[in-house]
Order: structure tokens, then sequence, then C-alpha cells
């Protein structure tokens, strides 16, 4: 069954959200520059794309000692015009300067992301006006709007 909750349940490029990671806006492809920490590098080749673009994306490693390998990017920078990348979890094997890799862009779930960066709010798969927790601590008040008469 799903889950109803305002966050999108599709995971980004399946068949339900069906955006085609493929398509050159929404994939990169880059060479580690210098190795930062075990999960944090500066890559060339990403220039072009806004940082944050590939924040919640995938980095597949095209060479080196991950060749084959995925990881999930937890974030996406870029300072004086280079892109620095943070993975969610560290490679089974080091990073190496060099190396080449793929990177797709990612989705943080929300329907302003699905609207602004993907045009796909129609594959949208959350309830986006569902109420949060803080409608049950709400109470009327006489000058909120809501102040208990009958609507």
């Amino acid at each position: 069954g799903r889950t109803f909750q305002a966050n999108c349940d599709a995971a980004v490029g399946d068949v339900h959200c069906a955006v085609n990671l493929e398509a050159p806006a929404f994939k990169g492809t880059g060479a580690v520059i210098d190795v930062l920490r075990d999960r944090a590098f500066t890559a060339s080749g990403l220039a072009t794309f806004s940082a944050g673009w590939f924040a919640f994306g995938l980095v597949e490693w095209s060479t080196g000692a991950n060749a084959g390998r995925r990881v999930e990017v937890l974030s996406h920078d870029l300072v004086d015009g280079v892109a620095i990348l943070t993975l969610l979890e560290a490679p089974v094997r080091p990073i190496t300067a060099t190396d080449t890799f793929i990177v797709r862009a990612g989705c943080d779930k929300r329907i302003a992301t699905c609207t602004a960066k993907f045009a796909n709010v129609a594959n949208f798969r959350g309830f986006p006006h569902i109420p949060g927790q803080d409608a049950v601590l709400r109470y009327a008040t006489k000058d909120g709007g809501h102040e208990g008469a009958v609507l």
C-alpha cells in the first residue's frame, strides 16, 4: 500500500515518476580532481549545473577501484566554478584523483522541486495539501481566521 504523506513516494526516474534521467539536463559526466575526505571530492565537468542539482542523486563510478558501483549524493556545491560532491556514505574502496563517474540529478521529493526542476507535477506521488501534525495542535482564536463560527 501507499502512505499518505506530503512528500512524493516515487523514486526519481522510476516508472511512477517517469523523469528521463538519461536526458542531458539531468545527467553529468565528471572526473575527480581532488579527494577532500573519504566521501567528498572536487570534480571537473559539472560546472554548468547549478549548486544542489545533484543532491540526493546517484554517482555511478565509470573508472577506478569503484567502477560499476553506485552511491547516493548527499550534497552538491559549487565553489569558484568547481563542483564539490559529498556522498552519503564512503565508497567501498577509496576515491582517487582521475576516477571518472556519471552523476544523475536527485530529488528531495517536494512538490516545489518536482515542478521547478523536473516539470513533472502530473506524476507527483505525494499529497502536498494534507495537513501536518501541527493541524492537531491548532485552536480557534478570535483574530486568527478560525474563531469557531460555522464555516
